[in-house]
């Protein structure tokens, strides 16, 4: 089950459950839409991998199965990043 997380590590922007501009990896890095499209360029700075937006989760099941509240740490490890996007830009996620 998806942790839904509060925040983009990117850049601290607060991203509800309900948020349309939440965006993750598949390893559930989480960003708002500006930093993973244009920051990052669709480039996960955690594990290379691309970004889909975050689906929502209907609010009888948040009721049942809370969203997180743990904030991760805003930040992106340039050097790290710099290298996933010199390994990555030109190949599609699905070759990645």
């Amino acid at each position: 089950m998806l942790e839904l997380r509060p925040s983009c590590e990117g850049c601290g922007k607060a991203l509800p459950p309900d948020s349309k501009d939440a965006m993750i990896c598949s390893f559930e890095c989480t960003f708002c839409e500006v930093c993973a499209l244009t920051a990052l360029r669709n480039v996960c700075p955690n594990c290379g991998g691309n970004f889909q937006h975050r689906p929502s989760r209907p609010v009888a099941m948040l009721e049942k199965h809370p969203a997180s509240s743990a904030r991760h740490p805003v930040s992106v490890d340039e050097v790290a990043h710099g290298a996933y996007l010199a390994r990555y830009r030109e190949i599609p996620p699905s070759a990645r």
